[in-house]
């Protein structure tokens, strides 16, 4: 900018003056997304979100950590459906907590549900009172799995009879008589899936008194997984004259069962899914379907799914 100075003794000069300091460099601005990470509040996320991440968590898990991390999370936690299906056998496994800790922690659960429990899996701490609990609290429960429980004969009867819309039942190391499938069928009359399994003894000589029981007393059977059962082609050929709507037939370490002759032939005359597994005494069930409620035929008769392909 030029300023003209006027001064009586001397001619008008031209004064410049001094040039505008340079701008200093400053930094560019930080790219959008790490803005975004930088103040990212997760208890911004979508309720529906938040409920699908928290279900990844065991049931310990939440009881002990998660609910207590924040008001909205606690919320989402107290919610009964966050608690339809339970399994206290993978927490059982991973954590060796004391029987009675891990009781305790399922009827927390099972009272967080509020009455619409549809699923639950437990296992060694199980017990003919917890049973009996589990049952008459969850009288809408579809699917029931036990795992090495000591639960009495008489225990059982009492809990099954509380649980009529039954339709999914997994036995798994339970020493029951043969004739329990009566009991089941009388007090459960919509099963539609049994699995059954039972340590494989070498002296195991042949009894067809599970599978005429079964084949009795569960008519609407749909899907029948044996693993270490003594039945005979004799047996099995009940199962398949008595359970008319069964599609899947899994049979592991059930040595006494050949697939030739009859039994053959009447699987494939009714094209039923037969499958004969000799090699592990030690397969293992499948692991718990997780579905919200019911029974949803989750196999839909693919080979795939069924492990045969």
């Amino acid at each position: 900018m030029i300023t003209l100075v006027s001064q009586k003794e001397k001619p008008l000069t031209l004064i410049m003056d001094s040039p505008p300091p340079a701008p200093s460099p400053t930094l560019p601005p930080p790219p959008h997304h790490l803005l975004a990470e930088q103040y990212r509040n997760w208890l911004d996320l979508p309720r529906e979100l938040m409920e699908s991440i928290l279900k990844k968590l065991s049931v310990i898990e939440i009881l002990t950590s998660a609910q207590k991390v924040c008001l909205p999370w606690r919320d989402i936690c107290n919610d009964p459906y966050m608690w339809r299906t339970l399994n206290m056998v993978d927490v059982q496994d991973s954590r060796n907590m004391p029987y009675d800790l891990e009781a305790e922690m399922c009827r927390q659960a099972v009272d967080l549900s509020c009455g619409q429990l549809v699923r639950i899996k437990v296992g060694r701490f199980c017990t003919d009172r917890l049973l009996e609990y589990i049952t008459e609290s969850s009288r809408g429960l579809r699917y029931l799995g036990l795992s090495w429980c000591e639960i009495s004969e008489t225990g059982f009867s009492e809990a099954v009879a509380n649980i009529p819309l039954l339709e999914e039942l997994e036995l798994s190391y339970c020493s029951w008589t043969e004739n329990f499938p009566e009991v089941v069928g009388r007090s459960c009359p919509h099963l539609k899936s049994l699995k059954l399994r039972r340590e494989v003894y070498g002296g195991d000589h042949e009894c067809d008194l599970s599978a005429n029981a079964i084949a009795e007393n569960m008519p609407g059977l749909v899907i029948l997984h044996l693993v270490g059962n003594k039945l005979t082609d004799n047996g099995l050929l009940a199962i398949l004259d008595g359970c008319p709507h069964l599609q899947t037939l899994i049979l592991r370490n059930c040595r006494c069962v050949s697939p030739e002759g009859d039994v053959g032939r009447k699987c494939s005359e009714r094209r039923k899914n037969l499958l004969l597994d000799y090699s592990n005494d030690h397969q293992e069930f499948d692991e718990m379907p997780e579905v919200d409620s019911g029974y949803h035929d989750y196999y839909d008769n693919d080979p795939e799914n069924l492990g045969l392909a």
